[in-house]
C-alpha cells in the first residue's frame, strides 16, 4: 500500500510538471504586438523597435511594433486595455500613460491600475532643454530672461497634452516664475521638427530624439533635468544648477491586459531582462542616454500606484491642468 501511494504521488507530481512545462512551451505560438501610444520617432518607439528583434528571437516567433498615436496615448491603451489577456498585445507606455494622464484626467476610458497588468520597467531616462540653435540663449538663466521680457510670444512643444514633456514645462514655468506657452503635437518627431523650424522656441525632450539635431547643429542644449550631468553631454548642466531641486525623469514600461496568465508575464519579463543584458542593446540605450531596469512585475506594480500617487498630489498642489 505505502509502495502504490508512493507510485501515485509521483505520477501526480509528474502530470503537474509535464502539465506546467505543456503550458509553458504552448506559448507564444504566434506573432506578439506591441502597442505604443505615440507615431514613431520618439524614444519610446526607439526603445520598443530595438528590443523587437532581439524578444523575436529569444520567443521564436515575430514581434509587431505598432504605433498608435492620438491623445497623449490614450487611444493605444484604451486599445490594448480591451483586448483579450493572452499576451499576444502587449503596450509599451510612459510614466506619463501610467501615472500622469490618470492623475490629470477624471474620464478615461479604462483605469490603469484595474485594466492593466504590468510586467516590467524596461528604461529610464531624463530630459534635455532643446532650443533652435538660432535662438540667442545660451543657458537656463538666459532662457528665464528671454521668458520674462517676452511675456506671451515665448512657446515650448511637447508630444502632446498630459505627458511628461508637458508637465516639464508646466513645472518649469511655475519654478522659474515664467509663462511660457504650450503647444501639443502628435509624437516627439513633429514637436522637435518646429523647434528646428522656428515655429516654437524649445521643448523638453529625451536625449536620443535631440542628439542628431544637437550633432548636426541645429538644436541647442541648454541643460538636462537629472540630478546629475549626462556623461554624454558633460558641458551641458542640470537644470537644478539654476532652479535647485528641479529633478525630473521618464521612464517606460511593459504592461498587458489585465487578466494575464503569471506563467506568460513571468515569461515576457524574463525575456525583456535577457535582451537588456544584449551588450548591442547596453550599447545603445547608453548612447541614448537611456538607463536599462527590467525590474520585476510586483516592482513594477508598486513603481506604478507610487508614482500615481505622487503626481496626483504633485498636480493638485501646483494646480496643473491639461490646456
Amino acid at each position: 500500500m505505502r509502495i502504490s501511494r508512493f507510485i501515485k504521488i509521483g505520477l501526480i507530481s509528474c502530470l503537474l510538471t509535464f502539465s506546467f512545462c505543456a503550458l509553458s512551451q504552448s506559448y507564444p505560438v504566434k506573432a506578439i504586438h506591441i502597442i505604443i501610444g505615440f507615431p514613431p520617432g520618439g524614444a519610446i518607439d526607439t526603445i520598443t523597435r530595438v528590443m523587437a528583434p532581439r524578444m523575436s528571437k529569444e520567443l521564436g516567433q515575430p514581434i509587431v511594433v505598432e504605433n498608435k498615436g492620438g491623445a497623449g496615448g490614450v487611444i493605444g491603451m484604451q486599445l490594448v486595455s480591451k483586448a483579450e489577456p493572452d499576451g499576444y498585445t502587449l503596450f509599451m507606455g510612459t510614466l506619463g500613460n501610467y501615472s500622469i494622464t490618470p492623475a490629470l484626467v477624471k474620464d478615461l476610458p479604462y483605469q490603469v491600475q484595474r485594466d492593466f497588468q504590468p510586467i516590467t520597467q524596461v528604461a529610464a531616462s531624463a530630459f534635455i532643454i532643446f532650443v533652435n540653435a538660432q535662438l540667442q540663449i545660451k543657458s537656463v538663466n538666459e532662457l528665464i530672461e528671454y521668458a520674462k521680457n517676452n511675456p506671451n510670444k515665448v512657446y515650448f512643444s511637447s508630444n502632446g497634452n498630459g505627458g511628461l514633456p508637458h508637465m516639464a514645462g508646466e513645472m518649469f514655468n511655475q519654478a522659474a516664475g515664467v509663462q511660457m506657452g504650450h503647444v501639443p503635437y502628435k509624437g516627439s518627431s513633429p514637436s522637435i521638427a518646429d523647434v528646428i523650424g522656428g515655429q516654437v522656441q524649445l521643448t523638453f525632450e529625451a536625449p536620443a530624439i535631440g542628439l542628431p539635431h544637437l550633432k548636426s547643429g541645429r538644436l541647442r542644449a541648454l541643460a538636462t533635468t537629472d540630478s546629475k550631468r549626462l556623461s554624454l553631454l558633460p558641458d551641458v548642466p542640470t537644470v537644478a544648477e539654476t532652479l535647485p531641486g528641479f529633478v525630473l525623469k521618464n521612464w517606460f514600461g511593459l504592461s498587458a491586459p489585465a487578466g494575464l496568465s503569471m506563467e506568460r508575464v513571468n515569461l515576457i519579463q524574463v525575456t525583456v531582462k535577457r535582451v537588456l543584458q544584449d551588450p548591442e542593446v547596453v550599447k545603445t540605450f547608453i548612447d541614448a542616454g537611456l538607463e536599462s531596469v527590467g525590474d520585476s512585475p510586483s516592482q513594477f506594480t508598486n513603481v506604478i500606484k507610487l508614482e500615481t500617487e505622487r503626481w496626483q498630489k504633485l498636480l493638485a498642489s501646483k494646480d496643473i491642468k491639461i490646456d
